[in-house]
C-alpha cells in the first residue's frame, strides 16, 4: 500500500525548476527526472543547458522575474511544484547590486505570489550561509541567531526568508528552504560565488598542478559535495508536512575546512600541485560568513545526514575529472 501511494504520489507530481542551468540546478534537475520521470520535470532558465540536461527531457526558456511566462509554463504542463534556484550569486551580485537585488527578490514573490493563488502546492527556494554576518557567532552557527548580512547576495536572502515565513503564515503556502553552505561539484564550473574556489582548484590541480587562490590559507568555511547538496534538496521537499517546522529556512551542513586542508588533501592523488594565495575582495566576504554550521535541527526535523567528507569527496571529484 506504501508503495502504490509513493508511486501515485510521483505520478502526479509535475515540477519546474527556475534556473536549471545553473551548477545546482544542472545537477538536481537530473536527478528529479531519474525519481519522478523525464516528462515530469521541466527544467527552464534565461538561456539553454548543456548538452547533458538539454536533451533529457522538456525545457523552457523564461525569465524568473517573469510571473506572466512562468504561470503560463505552470498552466501548460500542469506543474505542482517550482523549485526556484535562479539568483545571482555572492561575488558577481557586488559588482551589479540592483540587478541581483531584482533577479533574487521579484523572482521569489513572482513565484510565491502563484502558490498563494493555488497554481502551484508547493515552492522550494535557496537561502544561503550569507544570510549571516560578521556578528554572527561563527563556530557551530545555530538555527536561531543574529542576522546581519554585509553583502547584497546575504540582504537579498535574509528577506527572502522572511517573505517565505510570510507566505506560510499569511496565505498557507508550502513554502521550503535551505540554508546552503559551499557548493562543491565536478560537473559544472563556478559559477560567481565566494566559495568557488574549492570548485576551480580540482580542475586547476589536474589541469595546471597549481592553483591561484583568492582567500588566505586558514579560511575557514562550511562545504557540501553536490551528491548531498541535491539529496538534501529532495528530501526536504519530500518531507511530510509536520514535519517541517522551519518555513524561514533551515541550517544545512556537511564539511568545512581552509584552502590549505583541501590542497594538502589533493596532494595525496597529485604529490606535486601546489597552491599560492593572492586575496581579493571576496576574502572579506568570506571573514563575514560562519566557519562551521550547527545544523542539527535539519536533522532531528526530517532526518537528514550527509555521506561524504573531504576524503570521499576529493576521490570522487578527481576520479570523475580524470
Amino acid at each position: 500500500m506504501l508503495l502504490l501511494i509513493i508511486q501515485l504520489y510521483r505520478m502526479n507530481t509535475v515540477i519546474l525548476v527556475l534556473g536549471a542551468s545553473g551548477q545546482i540546478g544542472t545537477e538536481l534537475t537530473q536527478k528529479l527526472r531519474k525519481i519522478y520521470g523525464s516528462n515530469h520535470v521541466i527544467a527552464s532558465d534565461i538561456r539553454e543547458g548543456s548538452e547533458e540536461l538539454m536533451p533529457s527531457g522538456p525545457f523552457e526558456i523564461i525569465d524568473a522575474t517573469d510571473k506572466i511566462k512562468i504561470l503560463e509554463t505552470v498552466k501548460k504542463y500542469n506543474v505542482t511544484q517550482v523549485y526556484l534556484l535562479a539568483a545571482m550569486l555572492s561575488a558577481t551580485a557586488e559588482k551589479m547590486p540592483e540587478k541581483a537585488w531584482n533577479l533574487n527578490m521579484n523572482s521569489l514573490l513572482a513565484v510565491l505570489d502563484l502558490a498563494k493563488e493555488n497554481h502551484i502546492q508547493q515552492v522550494y527556494w535557496p537561502s544561503s550561509i550569507a544570510v549571516f554576518g560578521p556578528s554572527t557567532p561563527k563556530i557551530n552557527t545555530p538555527q536561531q541567531t543574529i542576522m546581519q548580512p554585509s553583502t547584497v547576495y546575504g540582504i537579498s536572502k535574509v528577506s527572502g526568508e522572511y517573505w517565505c515565513n510570510y507566505y506560510h503564515e499569511k496565505y498557507g503556502v508550502d513554502v521550503r528552504s535551505l540554508r546552503y553552505p559551499g557548493i562543491i561539484s565536478w560537473k559544472t564550473k563556478p559559477g560567481g560565488g565566494t566559495t568557488d574556489y574549492a570548485v576551480d582548484i580540482y580542475f586547476k590541480a589536474l589541469e595546471d598542478k597549481k592553483y591561484e587562490c583568492f582567500l588566505s590559507e586558514n579560511t575557514r568555511l562550511p562545504m557540501m559535495y553536490m551528491n548531498d547538496a541535491v539529496n538534501a534538496t529532495i528530501q526536504l521537499m519530500q518531507a511530510k508536512p509536520k514535519d517541517i517546522k522551519i518555513r524561514t529556512s533551515y541550517n544545512l551542513a556537511a564539511i568545512d575546512f581552509t584552502p590549505k586542508e583541501i590542497s594538502e588533501e589533493i596532494k595525496k592523488h597529485i604529490p606535486d600541485f601546489q597552491i599560492s594565495y593572492q586575496t581579493d575582495f571576496r576574502q572579506a566576504i568570506a571573514d563575514s560568513w560562519p566557519s562551521s554550521i550547527d545544523d542539527s535541527e535539519a536533522r532531528q526535523d526530517w532526518k537528514w545526514h550527509h555521506d561524504f567528507d573531504l576524503q570521499s569527496m576529493t576521490e570522487d571529484i578527481l576520479k570523475n575529472l580524470k
